[in-house]
Parts: C-alpha cells; structure tokens; sequence
C-alpha cells in the first residue's frame, strides 16, 4: 500500500464520508432486512442512498475503498454489503504518518 494511493483514495469527500459512517453502521443506517449491519456490514444501496448519489456512482466509490482494503464486500443474495477493515485502516494510517514524517511510502 503506497501513500500516495492512499492519499488519492481519501481526497474524495465523499469516500471519507462512507468511512466516517461505517464507524457506527447502527447509527448511520436503518435496519436492513438482510445482513446485520456491524457483523456483515451496510448494503451498498443503503450507502448510495445516504450519499445522494446513483448506485452506480456509490458503486464507483466503494471499489476504490475495496481496492486498497480499506473495507471489506460481503455478498448476501444479491446484495453487496460493506464494512471498515480497521486493521488495514491502522496500516494506511502508519503508512502516511511515515510518509508526512519523511519515512517510506510503501
């Protein structure tokens, strides 16, 4: 994981907002029918709805998220649900500190 992957994929307001929510998926979201929201994660279109934007643009956002593993897709029915993967977080996290501090980008 480099920073500057991790940097392109944080400048959107919008992906940072959808890691913000999926903190607290409880709060953030309605109870889904299928999944549970802390354990399988939220459902896309649940997402695409709190961002005010087309499935397939929320879409868009959330692969780039996947990409790097900032959050993890679980697929129920026909449903793709979604939740932080808080280890890769911390990873990110270490690899931009370094990165800002003068250290390694990789």
């Amino acid at each position: 994981m480099l920073a500057s992957e991790i940097a392109s994929a944080l400048a959107s307001e919008r992906r940072l907002q959808i890691l913000d929510w999926l903190k607290e998926p409880r709060r953030n979201f309605p109870p889904q029918v299928d999944g549970d929201l802390v354990r399988d994660g939220v459902c896309g279109v649940f997402i695409a709805r709190k961002l005010g934007v087309t499935q397939a643009s929320a879409s868009e956002h959330l692969r780039i998220l996947c990409q790097l593993g900032l959050i993890k897709p679980k697929r129920i029915k026909q449903w793709t649900f979604y939740k932080r993967d808080e280890k890769r977080i911390a990873e990110a996290r270490r690899v931009l500190s370094s990165s800002l501090q003068g250290g390694r980008s990789s």
